[in-house]
């Protein structure tokens, strides 16, 4: 149940934008041992300039115990974007999702942090069933004057722990 449920987290990471041109995809250097996958987008999100990269982390049996994704898109010139509130969003999706699974969630406060050189906002989740923790997931959000940026991660309960260097690592060379 695990594996499908980390395969679903990052459904609806894309942030809504319009833009005229592509930008250059950020660049994310994944940690030894982390497989990227292709991720496909379909036509609208490709005319609305959207880049997202996942990689994921495998066990010995082939199982995936740990996701990481970067999306960024491109914002119109006038657009302000209330970070904020995009994260509030977010996790409230991510919290709606887990519940409507059978999961229970709790994310701690929404507060200030770093993405790479930029000022970000995260939350992370701990998600529960039966009252066992089951996995923890972390959103971050960030903007630049003319891109959105999510930067997402999650894994089973003991993985997430024990993987939070090789993301933090990850995370700071972020070439966005």
């Amino acid at each position: 149940m695990i594996p499908r449920v980390l395969r679903a987290l990052l459904c609806a990471l894309a942030l809504p934008a319009t833009a005229n041109a592509l930008a250059a995809a950020p660049v994310v250097n994944w940690p030894a041992g982390w497989q990227p996958e292709e991720v496909t987008v379909d036509a609208h999100a490709a005319a609305s300039s959207l880049s997202r990269q996942r990689a994921v982390k495998y066990d010995a049996t082939g199982t995936p115990v740990m996701v990481m994704e970067l999306t960024m898109t491109e914002v119109a010139p006038d657009h302000v974007v209330n970070v904020q509130g995009v994260l509030l969003e977010m996790r409230k999706r991510v919290q709606k999702d887990f519940s409507a699974g059978g999961y229970q969630s709790v994310c701690n406060r929404i507060h200030p942090s770093k993405l790479a050189q930029l000022t970000a906002f995260e939350t992370t989740c701990t998600v529960t069933r039966n009252g066992e923790h089951v996995l923890s997931q972390t959103l971050v959000t960030a903007v630049d004057a003319r891109r959105a940026f999510v930067f997402s991660y999650a894994g089973q309960a003991a993985e997430f722990s024990l993987n939070q260097a090789q993301i933090l690592a990850t995370r700071n060379s972020l070439q966005l």
